[in-house]
């Protein structure tokens, strides 16, 4: 059976892409291929790297890349799923042949203050969000399929 490509995008490609990213990979990793990529990209937030580190994923190799560069590399995706917000999300060049566009809007931990374990705190409830929002759109997705070969 052939991977589900999907490109997960936020602003920077620091946090939220990048737990997703690795998230479905360690969730599904027999069913998707998954790449992550930035609007504007910066650098791996350490926060979003300790965060998935204490549930056993290490993102820290990991390098940011910019959506344009991926878009223009003519990649093709099954998804792709925007993870910040409305405005942010309009932002996104529209990926040729991508069967369907998702949005998922979910805090930066760029923005996040306060003191570190505050901080690191919120990206762990994002993290959390992110996993659940993968878990379903995989089970809805499973079913789907399981759906549709019964039909045939």
């Amino acid at each position: 059976m052939e991977k589900i490509k999907v490109l997960f995008v936020c602003v920077h490609n620091s946090a939220r892409s990048q737990m997703a990213e690795a998230l479905l990979k360690h969730l599904a990793p027999d069913q998707f291929e998954v790449d992550s990529a930035g609007l504007d990209p910066t650098t791996l937030n350490p926060l979003a790297v300790a965060a998935m580190d204490e549930i056993g994923i290490d993102i820290s190799h990991k390098q940011t890349k910019d959506v344009f560069d991926v878009y223009i590399s003519g990649e093709l995706y099954n998804y792709v799923i925007a993870l910040c917000d409305q405005e942010s999300a309009q932002k996104c060049p529209i990926f040729p042949g991508a069967a369907e566009r998702i949005d998922w809007s979910f805090d930066d931990p760029a923005g996040f203050e306060g003191t570190r374990e505050q901080r690191l705190d919120a990206t762990r409830k994002v993290r959390d969000s992110i996993k659940t929002e993968i878990e379903q759109w995989v089970a809805e997705l499973t079913a789907r399929a399981a759906a549709s070969k019964k039909t045939r």
